[in-house]
């Protein structure tokens, strides 16, 4: 196991410092170890214990806990669950609608995952699709070949991505265990259908975990320095779409998801994301939805700062350019695939692009970091909103209602199917 340890110290030295650890004395030695190629594995498995030990400075200024009743308990205000009438036929397409745009915000970003925006504006000028208003274009030597499937003109379905998996996997588990899904429940789930291969950074970590019989919510910290990264956050869209307009139960549903990988932030971000999804079925108003997914959270989290930072931000200005310097200038130093800083982005895509589904998905792709999975949840949420209905074909008519997964039993889908199981499940939760 110390192998892990020494793969694994440094990412966790960034890690503890940004939940508020001085690390400062240790931090020499892990890099004095790292340099010693012949430090051996038990010195890494120490300083591994010691640097988990250190508490967090008393003058950091955030309330973080990982336990959902302590999350309850730092909660603001908010609407609990939602009254709102809409039709059998309504709700289905809502609901139809959330897979929909994730999957084409998925699909957008897909191709430019991990690009800083600079890289990503630079390759669209040199494409001739500035201003983006289509599917990104391919081009040999620009993008990966194995990408190509998911470029302009080229894309016949939902090309495989994880983000794409993570729904078929919590509604595989809601429709064995309903809606008291519990974190074991998630795991074992996760066990069952998905290959061990195709997971990334905290799920990989926790998956590992599993089969050495560390559970949740063990799991999601036991040698996972990524566990405030954005794995849990892309998971969260199931669990907002099967209860509509209870953004309460979104959020503890989403917290048994989260809590099999992941801790504090990288908790709050499947739970904000989960209650956002909820609250767009009962509400219009973007502003009111992202006020709404806060509700469900610790009010002095640093995820709830970057959200109203950006709130404000987006007010200030109607250039979604300045508001991403903003964004990058505050948040920037977190890792590409960190909650905080892709969430923010997020919430940048949702309030330019309101009630236009293009120009959500787009600003948000653009901005760079973690752009399929931003992407898709932007997708899903203005989905939801809107409705199937509402989405513009151009965006969603290419995909041919099909959707390719590596979830076992499930690897070629009909969107419509699953969007209809998904209606099945809503109506029992809510019941």
């Amino acid at each position: 196991m110390a192998v892990v340890e020494r793969q694994l110290i440094q990412p966790e030295l960034v890690q503890r410092r940004e939940e508020g650890c001085d690390v400062a004395q240790i931090e020499s030695r892990v890099l004095a170890a790292i340099e010693d190629e012949s430090t051996e594995d038990h010195v890494f498995l120490k300083l591994y214990d010691e640097l988990i030990a250190i508490e967090p400075d008393s003058s950091f200024p955030y309330e973080e806990p990982s336990e959902l009743e302590a999350i309850k308990a730092l909660r603001p205000d908010g609407p609990r669950r939602m009254d709102f009438a809409v039709s059998e036929t309504t709700l289905r397409d809502r609901i139809y609608g959330g897979w929909l745009g994730r999957a084409a915000g998925c699909s957008l970003g897909k191709p430019v995952e991990g690009w800083p925006r600079e890289r990503i504006d630079e390759y669209l000028a040199n494409t001739n699709a500035l201003p983006l208003d289509d599917y990104i274009p391919y081009s040999e030597g620009g993008i990966s070949k194995y990408l190509k499937p998911s470029t302009r003109g080229n894309i016949e379905f939902m090309a495989r991505d994880d983000d794409m998996d993570y729904p078929i996997l919590g509604l595989i588990a809601l429709e064995r265990n309903g809606s008291q899904l519990s974190s074991r429940d998630m795991a074992n789930t996760w066990l069952s259908y998905m290959p061990f291969n195709m997971l990334y950074t905290a799920e990989n970590v926790a998956y590992r975990n599993f089969v050495n019989r560390c559970w949740p919510p063990q799991s999601a910290s036991w040698r996972n320095p990524f566990r405030e990264w954005i794995g849990a956050q892309i998971r969260a869209d199931i669990f907002g779409y099967v209860a509509p307009g209870w953004p309460e139960k979104a959020a503890a549903l989403a917290y048994q998801d989260a809590s099999i990988s992941h801790v504090k932030n990288g908790i709050y971000g499947e739970m904000f994301m989960a209650a956002m999804i909820a609250a767009s079925f009962a509400t219009e108003d973007i502003e009111e939805i992202i006020n709404i997914g806060l509700s469900e959270i610790p009010a002095k989290c640093r995820l709830a700062e970057a959200v109203h930072d950006t709130i404000g931000w987006c007010n200030e200005s109607d250039n979604w350019e300045v508001v991403w310097d903003r964004i990058f200038e505050k948040y920037g130093h977190y890792h590409r695939v960190h909650t905080i800083n892709n969430a923010a982005l997020v919430v940048m895509g949702l309030m330019f692009g309101t009630s236009d589904y293009e120009q959500g998905i787009v600003l948000t792709v653009r901005g760079g970091w973690d752009t399929d999975c931003n992407g898709a949840t932007v997708g899903s949420i203005l989905g939801t909103k809107m409705g199937a209905e509402s989405l513009p074909d151009k965006w969603i008519g290419v995909l041919s209602n099909r959707l390719m997964s590596v979830v076992r039993d499930f690897n070629d889908n009909q969107i419509s199917d699953l969007a209809d199981r998904t209606y099945d499940m809503a109506m029992t939760i809510t019941r």
